[in-house]
């Protein structure tokens, strides 16, 4: 929810950050008519604290861009317990801070304010105790670890147990690349992680019926629903999209640091890229091309007009420094939710600038 038009333009922004379409609710006074409000993908409140009163009852998760103090006084009526109020997270309209004002833990406020200031550059707020954080939820751990869950109905299954007081064993494909930093990364979460050969991924033995477990392999091993034990939860590895843009001529050597610059970022490494992507007029670029050979992945050249379709689909800033040189004013993010495509994407990291390289990384949803 925003009150202003730069509150607007971050709550754009924030909706391309995340897996689940976003709502945006804002005044009707910055809506002067029906095609801007379809042009932008809002809907719009006469009444601020009525609006706030509907979305609080009626979403998992709300996130205003505005003073703290306003949103305190609006929401204070309608709050019950940790157990039952939406995730509340407040950016000021700068998108300099972001703030988990309720529900933290349970509701998943911090992880949604660490989540979003990490794709766009904010310093997260959080001032909850650590005493839930030790028993982190796996769908938790997904979001920070790049990992898709499946199926989702299990998630709350897990999460009961946890509540329970039961605790989660993690089974980990020894066969995945990346399955050791899955392993080291999970342990220092203060979890039970080991890895596994592929056969036995599935297999629980009749002492282990009670256990709550987590295994991470790769889609191609999902079983089907029916033949996944009850105390499973899967979770698989989303694939990565590196979008980059670079001026004519730029080394690869510079566009193979600006990726490893904006990996580490996000605490990973360039081995996590999946595919790189960019616009068509960079087809014969060098540097980009030996990036690709390099990573041994494959890279993607887009037409401009389906590159434009991704910028005013997700409202995408556009430099008209860039726009006149090759008719279009954004290439790193486009070219990225391109080749994600029907499947969508979360960001990751937003565009940002190296030496004569651009960069935004993607999650494939």
């Amino acid at each position: 929810m925003a009150v202003t038009v730069q509150g607007l333009q971050l709550a754009q922004n924030i909706r391309q950050c995340l897996d689940e379409y976003v709502d945006i609710y804002v005044s009707e006074k910055m809506v002067p008519d029906e095609d801007t409000q379809k042009k932008w993908r809002v809907h719009t409140f006469g009444n601020f604290r009525e609006a706030a009163e509907r979305n609080f009852k009626a979403y998992e998760g709300l996130i205003f861009v505005m003073a703290a103090g306003i949103v305190v006084r609006a929401i204070a009526p309608f709050l019950q317990n940790k157990l039952t109020d939406p995730a509340v997270v407040v950016f000021d309209e700068q998108g300099k801070h972001g703030i988990s004002l309720l529900s933290g833990h349970v509701g998943g406020a911090n992880e949604l304010t660490r989540q979003i200031c990490q794709s766009i550059g904010a310093s997260a707020v959080i001032t909850t105790a650590t005493d839930l954080n030790e028993k982190a939820a796996p769908d938790v751990l997904a979001g920070r670890l790049g990992l898709r869950p499946w199926p989702k109905v299990r998630i709350k299954t897990i999460n009961a147990g946890l509540l329970a007081g039961k605790t989660v064993h993690w089974r980990i494909d020894r066969s995945l690349p990346h399955s050791v930093f899955y392993k080291r990364r999970l342990e220092q979460e203060g979890q039970t992680a080991d890895l596994y050969v592929s056969s036995q991924l599935f297999t629980v033995l009749p002492q282990e019926k009670e256990q709550l477990e987590v295994v991470i392999t790769g889609e191609q091993r999902l079983p089907s629903l029916a033949e996944l034990p009850s105390n499973i939860l899967c979770l698989t590895p989303r694939r990565l999209i590196a979008g980059v843009g670079c001026r004519k001529g730029t080394p690869a050597a510079l566009v193979m640091s600006a990726l490893d610059a904006a990996c580490r970022m996000i605490g990973r490494d360039r081995s996590f890229i999946d595919e790189l992507a960019s616009t068509i007029v960079k087809k014969h670029e060098p540097g980009i091309v030996y990036a690709g050979d390099s990573l041994v992945r494959p890279v993607r050249f887009y037409e401009n007009d389906k590159m434009q379709q991704m910028i005013d689909t997700h409202q995408l800033h556009e430099s008209d420094f860039v726009k006149k040189r090759i008719g279009i004013g954004n290439v790193c993010e486009a070219a990225a939710f391109c080749s994600v495509a029907a499947r969508g994407g979360r960001i990751a990291l937003r565009k940002t600038n190296f030496e004569k390289v651009t960069v935004a990384l993607i999650w494939e949803k």
